[in-house]
């Protein structure tokens, strides 16, 4: 059996989609080094998997939001150019320089809180700075740009840092035509310009983001920061669908039919009885709802696709389930439900629920639940991919069997934010509790140790144990879930349903 087969639910990911939309992302934006954006756990999707990926595909630089988010992809053992951008006052600068990671400054006061991390840490920070072109989020306003300019270059005249990059963010990329972008881009010339004057030297000049990287080259300058559109999502309908951008979605959320029934005409369906069957029928329960990520909005409206048919949410999307109204069809208990994939066996997109919930995709990704497993398909040998290709499933790498918990076999031990993983046949320490492993056969589900031995072994997801034979493990999100070296590969589907991209068209 396939060990994801007793999943209440699951998100799939794909690595050799990602792989894929890096590549394509950087022919876009030849020229440019390109920055893959990992924050909120890679958009959902697991940070350090994807940021691998990233790398192999040619990714030159990491970006997060928060520094806590750098600072575990540094511990995770990912190496070369790291960059966060969202700081607070007292926020962990020492560690971050410590760390080798840029950090973003906006105003006086981060600037001397970056130069008083480096003192601590004995070393320069490495410090790009961030002007406000118009965005009116964080950077710094052209009338204090000057000063802040000033206080940096004199900051880097001591040896207290080293100013690697001046950057901004654009408003409204996503609105083809939207005169806020050349207003911002005419902004952002004249405030490096000004910074170079002033002796200021950066690596990098940065602008542009997903939808600046697709449709506005004028943006690029040094490196473009791609975040959704590595993902396979587009950034906005006006822009188009994923496959006429040349991308394909990464994650598949699927989740196993509880329970199928009979119900009479009339039979209201879950909490308010907004809806009711118009005839006898028959209802699945999905086990799925809000608190796995599932929009509540899309009450009514989420699409689904269940027995080789696409239904929708039958009344209200609850805590923990929803239901479809299946008329009268029996797909078995057990049977999968997708949510939203690619679209390659006629399962609705991200865009649909989107759509539904009167959102954007990128909540819809962002937003699904520690309940639900992360399951890495086709992932890397480790190579570094230089190369540039088209966008599409399947580089031929499949989901690695691992030998050990840990994502380095040879390793017996490591920390990610505090908390130690000891593997090999010592004992995992997950937030305080032991779990038994033995090696070979354990692994870890978001952060949960799974532990097993022999032939049988026990994937633990969120404290519920569910069997697994050996030689059918996967990567699922914090970790491995592993099995003999003789295990099973896992592959996805590889062929595409050219009319998907026509039905989402101008969503």
């Amino acid at each position: 059996m396939n060990e994801t087969a007793s999943l209440r639910a699951r998100a799939e990911i794909d690595l050799a989609a990602l792989r894929a939309n890096v590549r394509a992302l950087r022919e876009r934006a030849a020229g440019a080094q390109l920055m893959a954006v990992v924050k909120s756990d890679g958009y959902g999707h697991g940070a350090v998997p994807c940021a691998r990926a990233a790398r192999e595909a040619g990714a030159t630089w990491l970006g997060t939001a928060t520094p806590h988010e750098a600072l575990a992809l540094r511990a995770a053992g990912l190496d070369g150019r790291i960059m966060c951008w969202l700081w607070t006052p007292g926020g962990p600068w020492r560690e971050a320089i410590e760390a080798d990671i840029d950090v973003s400054v906006s105003a006086l006061w981060s600037l001397r809180e970056a130069v008083a991390g480096a003192a601590a840490a004995g070393r320069p920070a490495r410090v790009q700075l961030k002007a406000d072109t118009g965005l009116g989020r964080a950077g710094c306003q052209p009338a204090d740009w000057p000063e802040l300019v000033a206080e940096a270059r004199a900051a880097e005249r001591t040896g207290a840092i080293r100013i690697t990059g001046l950057w901004s963010h654009l408003a409204c990329a996503d609105e083809p035509g939207h005169p806020s972008v050349a207003a911002q881009l005419s902004a952002f010339r004249d405030m490096v310009a000004y910074a170079e004057k002033e002796g200021v030297d950066p690596e990098v000049r940065h602008l542009a983001n997903s939808p600046a990287t697709l449709t506005l080259p004028e943006t690029h300058f040094d490196l473009v920061r791609t975040g959704i559109a590595m993902y396979g999502i587009s950034p906005a309908p006006e822009l188009g669908t994923p496959a006429e951008l040349g991308l394909r979605p990464v994650m598949t959320l699927a989740a196993a039919v509880a329970l199928v029934k009979d119900v009479p005409a009339g039979h209201g369906v879950s909490y308010g009885h907004h809806y009711a069957t118009a005839d006898e029928t028959t209802l699945g329960l999905i086990p799925v709802g809000y608190a796995d990520g599932i929009p509540r909005h899309a009450s009514g409206r989420g699409p689904v696709l269940v027995g080789g048919r696409v239904r929708t949410a039958a009344g209200r999307v609850a805590m923990d389930q929803f239901v479809v109204d299946l008329g009268g069809d029996r797909p078995e208990p057990g049977a999968e439900a997708l949510l939203f994939g690619p679209g390659d066996r006629g399962e609705p997109s991200v865009e649909d629920w989107a759509v539904a919930a009167d959102t954007i995709g990128y909540e819809i990704v962002t937003r699904i639940g520690t309940r639900v497993p992360r399951v890495y398909v086709n992932e890397s040998t480790g190579a570094v991919d230089e190369s540039a290709g088209t966008a599409g499933h399947g580089d031929g790498v499949a989901a690695t069997v691992r030998g050990t918990a840990s994502e380095a076999a040879s390793r017996t031990a490591g920390t990610v934010g505090g908390t130690a993983e000891h593997v090999n046949g010592a004992a995992a320490t997950v937030n305080g509790t032991a779990f038994a492993t033995t090696a070979g056969t354990a692994g870890y589900v978001n952060g949960t140790a799974a532990a097993g031995a022999g032939s049988e072994a026990a994937d633990h997801v969120n404290g519920t144990a569910f069997p697994t034979t050996a030689g059918t493990a996967g990567h699922m999100s914090g970790g491995a879930a592993a099995g003999p070296a003789h295990g099973t590969a896992r592959t996805a589907p590889t062929t595409a349903d050219p009319t998907r991209a026509e039905a989402r068209r101008g969503e």
